[in-house]
């Protein structure tokens, strides 16, 4: 058995996330390209170490072992890579899921069969109507609806969307009106999602006098101090400090913007 297959075969959980990621590679082809890229980075690596640390004595074993500290860290977020995609579609189909699910609640009530339903929210809901338009391709190409339901909702990234399709699933299976369930269903979302907005509300009020305090008010005070102070004492100042300064600042605000970014709801208002 080969270093790949055996990797492979150590993850059986890694075929699903694949599917669920949307990577077009057989678990064999990416822990194969996984392991090659860190190969790659090992020897890289080693190189780099070898001839920074070319004047030490026990020249060959520091650069070896933290050259293979890289690679073996590469290898992992290069098979991180699934888990990564996963959420980042799971986040984008939360961000319309409330929609789509009351449009199907809304054409399920009117009287309309669940398929046609299903095909209203196939276009205009983002990553969810592209998520629907991949489950009806497979009822077009002969599946049955309820076996395409089924197989989609084990296979969804996002934790809300499974919720309403396995309630229609599951109201496919016993025969009962789905309306109800999805209702319910529905709702828990709704709410789920406003506690999100409520706790952003608090959470961007710490942040906002953070902010207010760490990147305003204290370099503001402090260079003028610092100018006062360096007049005083005439205190040479070049314009390379005043650069590392201007620079620092910016890594402040980008640090902070990146904050305020994690911070926001996934949410579609």
């Amino acid at each position: 058995m080969s270093l790949y297959r055996y990797i492979a075969n150590s993850r059986p959980n890694l075929r699903k996330e694949l599917r669920m990621a949307k990577i077009n590679d057989s678990p064999y082809d990416y822990v194969k390209k996984a392991v090659t890229l860190g190969g790659l980075f090992f020897v890289a690596s080693f190189v780099l170490f070898f001839i920074f640390f070319s004047r030490d004595e026990n020249t060959f074993f520091l650069p070896f072992v933290l050259a293979l500290v890289v690679g073996f860290l590469m290898f992992n977020l290069t098979m991180k890579r699934s888990v990564v995609a996963i959420n980042k579609r799971g986040k984008l189909i939360d961000r319309d899921v409330l929609f789509a699910g009351r449009l199907i609640l809304i054409k399920l009530n009117s009287g309309a069969p669940l398929i046609s339903a299903l095909e209203e929210v196939s276009f205009g809901f983002g990553q969810t109507s592209i998520y629907f338009q991949d489950m009806l391709r497979n009822v077009q190409l002969g599946k049955p609806l309820e076996e395409a339901l089924e197989e989609a909702t084990e296979y969804c990234p996002s934790p809300s969307l499974r919720k309403v399709l396995f309630q229609i699933t599951n109201a496919l299976k016993v025969g009962i009106d789905v309306t109800d369930f999805l209702d319910a269903v529905i709702d828990e979302i709704a709410e789920a999602q406003l506690q999100e907005i409520v706790r952003y509300g608090k959470k961007l009020s710490s942040l906002t006098m953070v902010y207010m305090l760490v990147a305003i008010v204290v370099p503001s005070l402090g260079m003028t101090m610092f100018i006062v102070l360096a007049s005083m004492i005439s205190l040479d100042i070049s314009m390379g400090l005043f650069l590392v300064i201007v620079l620092f600042l910016a890594i402040i605000q980008f640090v902070f913007i990146t904050l305020f970014r994690a911070a926001r709801p996934n949410i579609d208002i």
